[in-house]
């Protein structure tokens, strides 16, 4: 019996690395970006019955696995305060050095409002550069205003 979502995750993690499927192939079977859909196996959004029934029998999953991709998940996949993690400890050093020029920029420019993480998409792309490729990431948020009442 599968007690949690995070189950589901490590038995996706091992399907993928067993059988060298792709986050990019996974994306094309369910016809959505690799972004959202790594996101979705990693457990931070609900697949659709279609898009879970795909995605379990592209990783060999269970029918229990397949309804716990169609629950709704526990967001925020970070184990610790500060991520350990090289690559996640420099995202969090981009917010950290660069958040609040980022609010100041949003604020002057839409006024008092946030960058939307739910009307939201992503795109990660390889830049190809002669001094060393670089990691090209768009992220792409509905803004909303805050409101007076």
């Amino acid at each position: 019996m599968i007690s949690s979502r995070e189950e589901v995750t490590q038995m996706i993690l091992s399907a993928k690395v067993l059988n060298d499927i792709k986050w990019s192939d996974a994306a094309k079977a369910i016809n959505l970006s690799k972004e959202w859909t790594t996101a979705a196996c990693l457990g931070q959004m609900t697949f659709n019955k279609p898009q879970a029934e795909t995605i379990g029998e592209l990783f060999g999953l269970s029918d229990e696995a397949i309804a716990w991709l169609q629950v709704a998940p526990y967001k925020g996949s970070l184990p610790t305060a500060v991520p350990t993690d090289p690559l996640i400890y420099r995202w969090y050093e981009v917010v950290n050095v660069y958040g609040s020029s980022i609010k100041e920029l949003i604020h002057e420019e839409f006024g008092d409002g946030i960058m939307s993480a739910i009307d939201f998409s992503m795109d990660i792309q390889r830049e190809e550069d002669p001094n060393g490729d670089r990691v090209n990431v768009v992220l792409s948020g509905k803004f909303l205003p805050y409101k007076s009442y």
